[in-house]
């Protein structure tokens, strides 16, 4: 049993080496060089199988890489919220690079090679924060994550491209230092250690008005997490190639921002602390506000991309909420939102994506009767945004169902309202599309347009089945969720 602890190092290692494989293949040996992405992604996502069973089973594998301050080591711990996360992420990276063949060839895009070896790198490093065993050790891979990222958001090296890199690095960058940061040290410094604790290390240690300020510090501080004001990052980074947007927005870089924050307030606060604090209140509120202006931006956006990038922060918004809930079903409806979210928004960027590829089209307005060409395509995208919706028979709902009854456990009967009103809007801003697509009569359409390539066409089935799959049977990331309360 000790030498599966040796997994986790072993899986966030497994990328790096396929990143260096890539980099010496290059553009030489096109089809190698994919081949040991998907080849690898294989492999690590088999490795995190057994060690998903040691954490269903009650066990928590640890295992300590260094430590560069005493008592304050750089060490790996899993628990069940990080094994759902790095489940996501090492499932989802399959697809994603069957995706991002098709794509990347049938975009014709350059720098094929150091969009691959990036990726694989974000890849690992998205593992690293899964799998943090204590706040230094998530906030190192954290910020390695925003850096990590950032060739992948400028990859198309124009302009505009590395205008979105200054301003993804520059939110990210200085939340961090300026806000999370400080929030640590000042953890550290009343509680006089950083390791996620059940129920939290926070508790007693200071009045509630001091743990408010340092809640509000970590929250505004997790910039990934695209709470308002500091989500320009988020619709900025649209510039880069589709498979990056699904990088961004189901596999890695927004859930690492969310994920951090269900840590921060089960393990560093606890629930029962979190809910004494006069500051909650001022997040929920905060964070309510940030989910209706999203998904009220996303309907006045007519590109594409724009309109799921202002979605997500809607959407991370309830995951936000759930977290501050301070209740178990807000807890457990903000780890399944992590999951279901995922593979609905990935359908959604990935039929963006092959819309671009096979009709080159990325606003709304040049839709009209495309489903017609590409009827695969759309009925994707329709089942990813049910599953938005939170509609039956589709995974969304269970996680939506779970944070209206945290809402209800909080007495917080406005939030509950907020959720209701956001399900409308995500009607709104997300079913016209398809409709444009199937029932509006087309307009000048190339002669010849069919379905994006094969390898795209493969990646939507899978993520709209999950979509399905995942409301038929959604108990094994239910019982992981549960395993966070309890």
């Amino acid at each position: 049993m000790e030498q599966q602890h040796y997994l986790m190092p072993l899986i966030m290692v497994l990328p790096l080496i396929a990143a260096a494989l890539i980099r010496i293949i290059g553009d030489k040996n096109p089809n190698l060089r994919e081949a040991v992405s998907i080849i690898t992604a294989i492999i690590v996502f088999g490795l995190l199988i057994p060690l998903a069973n040691m954490v269903m089973q009650g066990e928590r594998p640890s295992f300590l890489i260094a430590e560069p301050f005493p008592g304050i080591p750089i060490e790996l711990s899993l628990e069940p919220l990080g094994m759902m996360f790095a489940l996501i992420a090492g499932f989802l990276w399959i697809i994603t690079t069957v995706y991002a063949i098709g794509y990347m060839r049938g975009h014709h895009e350059k720098n094929q090679t150091r969009f691959y070896m990036f990726f694989a790198i974000a890849i690992s490093v998205t593992l690293g924060v899964a799998f943090s065993g204590n706040l230094f050790t998530l906030f190192v891979f954290y910020e390695v994550l925003t850096l990590s990222t950032y060739p992948l958001v400028t990859h198309a090296g124009t302009d505009a491209a590395r205008r979105a890199g200054r301003v993804y690095l520059g939110i990210l960058l200085s939340t961090s230092i300026c806000f999370l940061l400080l929030a640590l040290i000042w953890t550290y410094y009343l509680a006089g250690t950083l390791e996620f604790t059940s129920g939290g290390i926070l508790s007693g240690t200071a009045s509630n008005m001091t743990l408010s300020v340092i809640l509000l510090l970590f929250f505004f501080g997790v910039g990934k997490a695209a709470i308002m004001p500091f989500h320009r990052w988020l619709p900025a980074a649209m510039v880069a190639p589709t498979p990056v947007s699904a990088l961004l927005h189901a596999v890695a870089v927004v859930k690492a921002g969310v994920f951090t924050l269900i840590k921060i307030s089960v393990y560093i606060f606890g629930i029962n602390t979190l809910i004494e604090l006069p500051g909650r209140e001022i997040l929920l509120y905060v964070v309510a506000i940030s989910i209706l202006l999203a998904s009220l931006t996303a309907m006045t956006k007519d590109n594409l991309k724009a309109r799921l990038a202002y979605s997500t922060i809607s959407q991370l918004g309830y995951v936000t909420l759930g977290a501050i809930l301070a209740t178990s079903a807000g807890i457990i409806g903000a780890s399944m939102h992590i999951v279901m979210h995922a593979f609905a928004k990935i359908t959604l960027f990935f039929a963006a994506g092959a819309i671009l590829v096979a009709a080159h089209k990325s606003e709304i307005s040049q839709l009209d009767g495309l489903g017609r060409k590409m009827p695969f395509t759309f009925a994707a995208y329709t089942i990813g945004a049910l599953s938005i919706i939170g509609m039956p028979p589709f995974g969304g709902m269970w996680s939506k169902w779970y944070l209206a009854l945290g809402t209800l456990q909080a007495g917080e009967l406005f939030l509950l309202a907020t959720l209701m009103i956001s399900s409308l809007l995500n009607i709104a801003y997300l079913l016209p599309i398809p409709l444009r697509g199937f029932i509006r009569q087309p307009e000048n359409q190339e002669p010849g347009l069919k379905e994006a390539p094969l390898n795209c066409l493969i990646a939507m089935t899978v993520t709209s089945v999950m979509c399905l799959v995942l409301f038929i049977y959604p108990d094994p990331w239910y019982m992981l969720a549960s395993m966070i309360v309890d």
